[in-house]
């Protein structure tokens, strides 16, 4: 990696997974330095334009999760800065970052994803439920890690739903319940790692369920067979590549009694922490954390170089 001298790992940023987003960012550094880079933090502030573009930065790992650093926003900074940076770009991380218009995409090249409603404070509860079924998941379309995810098993709960998801997003999403297993696939290089089967005792897998909750198990490999497990991961790689997203991510389903996956959603910047996911599938790949972080530097690039046209005379 000696083209890279000078890393600025971005994180922090004044999201709603701001605190996640520092312990990625934190894990991120030292394992950069462990690897002899040249490597310093640097936060999403009002000021972080101009310490990028004086800090003699000549590569950005991003380690920001949600907005402003997940949804393409300083990915576009990036690429006014000449700066390349890891993941993906600006138009991979926003689709990724909105979950209804990713479900939009989905739907139209015929990939499944749980039927959906974008859901308004004035919503009819009962024209939800008819088009939905129950129970039913209510959640902020632009915000990561749960956060403000409710599931609701009755109509009179939607309004409750739509107001805990309010305080996070303006558009909402009700989408169908999904009664099965759940499942996540890290992509690296657009290769699918191994699978990682969630189990949780909490009605969902929720934030606490993410981040606190030692009951949580994560099985991988996921115990699947052989041929279904490669069917799955395919999936999954299509459906980040179909977003435009690039580089590294992890892809969340869900699969029902029937053995149908569905769907959820890409991440394209996933949680380097301990209890992080892409670190676990990549161990049991036989990569260590350390050696991730590099493969995921290796990613670092801009989306597209466009040179200015030459001032040309014609006589």
């Amino acid at each position: 990696m000696s083209k890279f001298t000078n890393v600025a790992v971005l994180m922090g940023g004044d999201s709603a997974e701001r605190v996640i987003s520092l312990e990625s960012g934190n894990a991120v550094l030292a394992a950069l330095k462990r690897k002899g880079v040249n490597a310093a933090p640097v936060d999403l502030d009002a000021q972080v334009l101009e310490r990028l573009r004086s800090g003699g930065f000549d590569c950005a790992f991003i380690a920001l999760h949600g907005r402003g650093g997940e949804d393409g926003q300083i990915q576009g900074a990036l690429e006014t800065l000449r700066i390349p940076y890891t993941g993906s770009g600006v138009l991979g991380s926003a689709l990724a970052m909105d979950k209804i218009k990713a479900k939009r995409v989905w739907i139209g090249v015929g990939l499944p994803t749980p039927p959906f409603v974008e859901m308004q404070e004035d919503s009819d509860s009962q024209a939800v439920v008819s088009a939905l079924g129950l129970p039913i998941m209510v959640k902020p379309a632009c915000e990561g890690s749960s956060i403000g995810a409710s599931k609701v098993d009755e109509p009179e709960g939607l309004s409750a739903a739509w107001k805990s998801a309010a305080q996070f997003d303006e558009s909402i999403i009700a989408e169908r319940w999904i009664t099965g297993r759940e499942y996540t696939v890290a992509v690296l290089h657009e290769q699918a790692l191994p699978m990682i089967r969630l189990e949780t005792p909490r009605l969902f897998y929720d934030y606490a369920a993410k981040y606190h909750d030692d009951h949580t198990r994560y099985i991988c490999p996921a115990e699947l067979p052989v041929e279904r497990e490669r069917e799955y991961q395919a999936l999954a790689v299509h459906a980040f590549q179909t977003l435009g997203a690039r580089g590294w991510g992890r892809v969340d389903m869900l699969v029902d009694r029937a053995d149908r996956p569905w769907l959820i959603e890409v991440n394209t910047v996933p949680g380097m922490t301990s209890h992080s996911l892409v670190p676990m599938a990549a161990k049991t790949a036989g990569i260590s954390f350390d050696d991730l972080v590099m493969k995921i530097l290796q990613t670092a690039r801009l989306t597209r170089i466009v040179k200015a046209p030459k001032n040309e005379v014609v006589a």
